[in-house]
C-alpha cells in the first residue's frame, strides 16, 4: 500500500464533507491532496492526470478523497447507481461483468487506472463490478466534485473532461477491436 496516514477527515480545499459517507465500510484515508507527492510518484501511470502540470494535479487533488480497501472488497456493484469515478493508487483491481453464464472477468486494473467514468458522467447504473484483489488504496472522484472544478478552475475542468473523454473512448476503440471478429462472423 501506498505510504499514505490515516490522516482524521478535515475540510482541505474544496473536498466535499460528505465524503467519507460514500464508503464508510472502507478506511478513510483523508483528502488527496494531503498525498500529492505520493500521486507525483505514480502519475505516468495514471491516464487521468495525462499533460497535466504538477499545480492543476495539485489542484484536483483537493477536490478527492483516499480509501483503503482489504482483498476482496468490492468497490463498485454491477447495477448500482454510480456518481463517482475511482483512480487506483495502489493494488490491482479486477472488473466482474455479470453474463447469463455467471460472473466472467472482463480486465484487471492496476495503479493509475481509473473506473466508473460512464456512470459518474451519465448517471447510469453500474456496468460492471471492481472488487480489489488485494489491499488497495484509491482516491475518489465524484460528479459534483467535478462540476465545481470546471466552475472554479474552467481550464483545468475542460482538461480533464477531454482527458475523460480519451479514456473512454480509447475503452471504446478496445472493445470494438473485441468484437470485430463477431461482427464479421469470424468468432470460433
Amino acid at each position: 500500500m501506498i505510504a499514505m496516514n490515516s490522516a482524521v477527515f478535515a475540510e482541505s480545499g474544496r473536498v466535499s464533507p460528505e465524503g467519507p459517507k460514500l464508503y464508510p465500510e472502507f478506511e478513510h484515508l483523508g483528502p488527496a491532496s494531503d498525498f500529492i507527492e505520493e500521486i507525483f510518484q505514480i502519475i505516468e501511470h495514471i491516464p487521468l492526470f495525462e499533460d497535466m502540470s504538477r499545480q492543476e494535479v495539485g489542484y484536483l487533488c483537493r477536490y478527492m478523497l483516499c480509501y483503503g480497501a482489504p482483498r476482496n472488497a468490492t468497490l463498485l456493484r454491477e447495477g448500482d447507481e454510480g456518481q463517482h469515478l475511482l483512480i487506483v493508487l495502489t493494488g490491482n483491481i479486477d472488473v466482474i461483468k455479470d453474463t447469463p453464464k455467471g460472473s466472467r472477468s472482463i480486465a484487471v486494473a492496476g495503479v493509475g487506472s481509473s473506473l466508473g467514468e460512464m456512470s459518474m458522467i451519465d448517471g447510469a447504473r453500474r456496468f460492471a463490478s471492481c472488487i480489489a484483489t488485494e489491499p488497495t488504496d484509491f482516491a475518489v472522484l465524484t460528479r459534483t466534485a467535478l462540476t465545481e472544478i470546471v466552475i472554479d478552475h474552467p481550464g483545468l475542468g475542460s482538461k480533464l473532461l477531454l482527458l475523460l473523454l480519451q479514456v473512454m473512448t480509447r475503452r471504446l476503440r478496445d472493445a470494438s477491436n473485441l468484437l470485430l471478429p463477431y461482427i464479421a462472423g469470424d468468432a470460433v
